[in-house]
């Protein structure tokens, strides 16, 4: 994916204020707009403009950019790293709407925290001359035990701020969450009135933070439901038994039956995340044969070859 430059694109320098980057816009759309311009690149160039200030005129938007750009070396294809927009606050009002580009709608877009969500209400709730504070969201990581078990954590999320010259700033602050029992990923925990400041004596704003997993090294969660990959020994999958399975509430025993197959799906059943119903801890085996080290090792399995009369791709 190529790296969009909207500082570039916009010929404002990274350090621009609010109201510079306002004005270089107004400027390049009055250009290059398609009823007006001339240009014969008109039309893509004022689409370019566009993108380029739906990101850059939005302080949440734009200081995530700048953190991702901080990561990007020139000349080489771009891809966002994992997690890169957890833990910035921003206002709950999205993006979208336009035919932007794939780099956009990849930080930008629907899936993203930053990108519009369907029946999210946002701005300031007016009661008389007071205004209530506007709602925040946020992106955050949690681990799969802290679901299976429930935790109270400090997070430290960013809220971006314009000073009085105009230039936007990172503040970084601290807030304890009470993490809520079996919360799956793509649910939202709550913190009322954590969100924008009231206005005239109006409430503030709630935020609200949308939970993700961390990647676990064991288990890959699907709702309540957790995968998993289990290795097996031949022998285990030929002949069948008992073998210990780690869970998130401790190590179970599984019966394998005799003739097992590889890429074959046991289920413990109430073993993923809780909830009602609990999820289930779905296991696939894995048949892993032995190394052969040693010159016995080879000739054990002559031997098998002899012995069985198999041919796997018939």
């Amino acid at each position: 994916m190529q790296y969009k430059d909207y500082y570039k694109i916009l010929g404002v320098a990274k350090d621009a204020t609010q109201g510079e980057i306002k004005r270089a816009y107004r400027k390049l759309a009055r250009k290059y707009h398609p009823d007006v311009s001339q240009e014969a690149d008109a039309e893509a160039r004022f689409k370019e403009i566009n993108e380029a200030n739906e990101v850059l005129k939005d302080p949440g938007r734009r200081a995530a950019y700048d953190q991702l750009g901080s990561q990007w070396h020139g000349g080489q294809d771009f891809t966002p790293p994992p997690g890169w927009d957890t833990g910035f606050e921003f206002r709950a009002e999205g993006a979208g709407g336009h035919d932007f580009s794939e780099f956009f709608e990849s930080l930008f877009g629907g899936r993203s925290p930053f990108g519009a969500q369907a029946g999210f209400t946002t701005g300031q709730r007016r009661r008389g001359f007071q205004h209530q504070g506007e709602d925040h969201r946020a992106r955050i990581r949690i681990s799969l035990e802290d679901s299976f078990q429930g935790a109270r954590r400090t997070i430290q999320l960013q809220a971006p701020l314009v000073d009085a010259q105009g230039h936007v700033r990172v503040s970084p602050h601290a807030l304890t969450v009470r993490i809520p029992k079996g919360i799956i990923a793509g649910q939202q925990i709550r913190l009322a009135g954590q969100g924008g400041p009231g206005q005239a004596g109006g409430q503030p704003g709630d935020l609200y933070l949308d939970v993700e997993f961390e990647p676990h090294p064991r288990f890959r969660p699907e709702g309540r439901d957790l995968h998993q990959d289990l290795p097996v020994t031949p022998w285990e999958a030929a002949l069948g038994g008992k073998v210990k399975v780690p869970t998130l509430g401790g190590p179970v025993e599984l019966r394998i039956p005799a003739g097992a197959r590889s890429g074959q799906r046991l289920r413990l059943a109430g073993r993923g995340l809780p909830g009602t119903p609990p999820g289930d801890q779905y296991v696939t085996l894995q048949i892993i044969t032995p190394p052969t080290r040693t010159a016995a090792d080879k000739d054990f399995y002559r031997r098998m070859a002899e012995h069985f009369d198999f041919d796997p791709r018939q």
